[in-house]
């Protein structure tokens, strides 16, 4: 019998559109013969997915379930493509913990921890990850941005704490800039990191978990048409360059990969997550950990997935093949117990 899947999309960040794009690539990549693929829309309260005639269901909340014409229809197991909140920071995993629903990806300490990179930066530092300097400032709290900039230098990067996509990431090269900066940061979380910029290639890894054993895809290197990888460079082929696997050597590659696994280990991960690096010289720092990476056709996942020889259906497929046999490992457990 067919597996129910509900893909989560939404969400309520700067990332909304973003996500819709990325669960629409995996709801079509996913096997129509094997699964019933449900797109769950998620905003602030409204939890509603559409049937066959269009017409949109209220998603039960207390089960997360929905009732379509008399049938009640349940969920095997939840793909969240929800970039940003509420899907990134531990909040549905939370939620679908308590309803004991499978889920693919990161727990919800995992995905607490990883959503506030600042902190998570100082976690990954004690197991001797390089990492750049930084400071944190909050909204509504004065700082001392000459105090900052003495810390971390000029250029440096101001970027929200809690986000993606590059929305809010300035480039400060002056004094007189890091207030205009910190306000576009601080628009898009409560917080924002003031980081030292660190010269260098931009080297992205993917690792992911299949029946315990880790798999690193090929690396990818990225490069900016634009003062750095924003938001306009990442979502427009025009301005930028994604090269995989990336033009390194084998010995750095295989660094590269080993600190990715390391990290992921580090931080109980699981599901798809891609692990974005500098690397200066033959140091790689770590930039962050995205633990919802898109899947859109413009996002670089895809491309490594592809080169690896596979697809991101296929891989998906897996994933919730492999959490479905945990689950029903742990349901038998628990009844033989």
């Amino acid at each position: 019998m067919k597996k129910n899947i509900a893909i989560l999309a939404g969400g309520n960040s700067s990332e909304y559109f973003i996500s819709l794009q990325s669960a629409e690539t995996v709801a079509k990549g996913l096997s129509a013969q094997k699964y019933n693929v449900y797109t769950v829309l998620i905003k602030n309260k409204e939890w509603t997915l559409q049937n066959q005639l269009n017409c949109s269901i209220v998603i039960n909340k207390n089960d997360f379930s929905f009732n379509d014409n008399g049938q009640k229809t349940t969920f095997d197991c939840v793909v969240s493509e929800i970039h940003g909140r509420p899907g990134e920071d531990g909040r549905l995993q939370g939620y679908f913990d308590m309803l004991n629903v499978p889920y693919i990806g990161c727990s919800a300490i995992t995905s607490a921890l990883t959503f506030n990179k600042f902190h998570c930066n100082i976690f990954l530092k004690n197991f001797g990850i390089n990492i750049a300097k930084a400071e944190l400032i909050k909204a509504g709290i004065k700082y001392n941005k000459a105090a900052i900039i003495n810390t971390v230098g000029l250029p440096c990067f101001v970027k929200p704490n809690a986000g993606g996509s590059s929305f809010g990431i300035s480039k400060v090269k002056n004094i007189e800039d890091f207030d205009k900066a910190a306000l576009s940061a601080l628009e898009e979380s409560e917080e924002a990191i003031i980081e030292e910029f660190i010269p260098g290639r931009e080297i992205t890894c993917c690792v992911y978990k299949l029946k315990g054993k880790l798999i690193s895809l090929p690396l990818a290197e990225i490069i900016s048409k634009n003062e750095f990888f924003d938001y306009q460079a990442k979502y427009n082929a025009d301005l930028n360059e994604e090269i995989v696997p990336a033009p390194i050597s084998a010995e750095l590659t295989a660094t590269c990969k080993k600190l990715s696994e390391k990290v992921y280990n580090l931080l109980s991960c699981s599901g798809i997550v891609r692990v974005d690096f500098i690397l200066s010289g033959n140091t790689f720092f770590l930039l962050e950990i995205n633990t919802i990476p898109g899947v859109t056709a413009e996002s670089i996942v895809p491309k490594m997935i592809a080169t690896s020889g596979t697809t991101i259906g296929k891989v998906m497929g897996e994933l919730i093949e492999d959490r479905l046999a945990k689950n029903e490992a742990l349901t038998y457990d628990v009844k033989i117990s």
